[in-house]
């Protein structure tokens, strides 16, 4: 086993453990959440759209793992620069984009919440915007990536 193999096996690993733990939140923590909710406030809905957002995001960053993965292993057979790789990347980059769609959305919910319910938003928001940071910077690094792939499939 190289060097190379070795490191994209460990990162291969990384991404296996990230999607378990994203399967553990959408099958197991979400449901509870889902139920224990309405019966502890009766009569308040508001959880339900935040759920739909949570969902949407563990969805678009599974597909992102998912194509994560296939780019190591077009990695590992040397077939990084190909068309497959520049499929990987769009598909990596469409999946950050979405995430923080879903992310704007979420804000906006729970603005429109605090409105009603007169809470402070302050906290779940600026971990929000911290998400949306990190995700923002992660889409731009595969979008450079995704351009100089193309540039060089190009020529």
């Amino acid at each position: 086993m190289n060097v190379k193999q070795g490191s994209t096996t460990f990162l291969k690993v990384i991404i296996f453990l990230l999607g378990i733990a994203v399967l553990a939140l959408c099958f197991f923590w979400l449901p509870l959440i889902a139920i224990r909710e309405p019966k502890a406030h009766p009569g308040v809905y508001s959880l339900y759209p935040l759920l739909a957002y949570v969902y949407g995001c563990c969805i678009a960053f599974s597909i992102a793992l998912y194509q994560a993965f296939k780019l190591l292993t077009y990695i590992e057979r040397n077939n990084a620069f190909s068309e497959l790789s520049l499929k990987s990347l769009k598909v990596i980059k469409k999946c950050g984009l979405t995430t923080i769609f879903f992310i704007l959305l979420g804000i906006v919910t729970l603005k429109v919440i605090a409105k009603v319910t007169g809470d402070d938003p302050a906290g779940p928001i600026s971990l929000s915007l911290m998400s949306i940071l990190v995700t923002s910077i992660i889409t731009a690094i595969v979008d450079v990536l995704q351009k100089l792939l193309k540039n060089l499939l190009d020529t």
